[in-house]
Order: structure tokens, then C-alpha cells, then sequence
């Protein structure tokens, strides 16, 4: 069982604070979602709050996919790949898990 975790979000689900991510958390909303967290989606978790800290901005689904093959590899910078981690859409299920806000270019 998760532990509930009492956060402010805004309307879509994306942390109000950064502040208040935690690992624990993030295993929550997964859970939400009917997702329990592996290795391989932790892996692109901290690949995209680095990618914030470096750049400032979270990442549409057409940058992600690029940053992480050239980063990461072709093997997992593809849509394909992304989505079997994150079904709702790669870069805004991320982001929401990584405590970032949604990507400006993601409806």
C-alpha cells in the first residue's frame, strides 16, 4: 500500500512546488496511474529533471525523444520505447512524476 502524500497541484496534476517531489511521491502518482516504477522509468525520470536543471524548460515529446537517444541511446530515445513506460503521453507523465511542470508545447 502507498502512503497517501498531501502536495498542492495545479488542475492537471503537475506540482505547484518542486519543492515538494520526493522519490515517495513519485511512486504515488505512478501507482495513481497503475504504474509501479521500474529501473527503466526511473532512469528517464532523472533524465528529464537534469534535462530541467540544464535548460530551465520540460521537454516536448519530440525534444525528449531526441535529447534521450543522443544521451541516453537510440534504444530508449524513441516514442515507442517512451510510451510503453508512460501510456498517457512520455513527456507530460514524466514530467508530472518528476515534479516538473508540463511541457509548453504538450496539450
Amino acid at each position: 500500500m502507498v502512503p497517501a502524500v498531501s502536495v498542492s497541484t495545479d488542475s492537471n496534476g503537475y506540482l505547484v512546488d518542486r519543492e515538494d517531489w520526493s522519490p515517495d511521491l513519485a511512486v504515488t502518482m505512478a501507482a495513481n496511474d497503475g504504474i509501479e516504477l521500474t529501473e527503466a522509468h526511473w532512469e528517464i525520470i532523472r533524465f528529464v529533471q537534469n534535462y530541467y536543471d540544464e535548460f530551465a524548460d520540460a521537454p516536448p515529446m519530440r525534444v525528449l525523444v531526441k535529447a534521450i537517444a543522443r544521451r541516453i541511446g537510440a534504444d530508449k530515445g524513441n516514442s515507442r520505447y517512451l510510451y510503453r513506460l508512460f501510456p498517457e503521453g512520455p513527456a507530460k507523465q514524466v514530467c508530472r512524476y518528476a515534479g516538473l511542470p508540463k511541457p509548453t508545447s504538450c496539450i
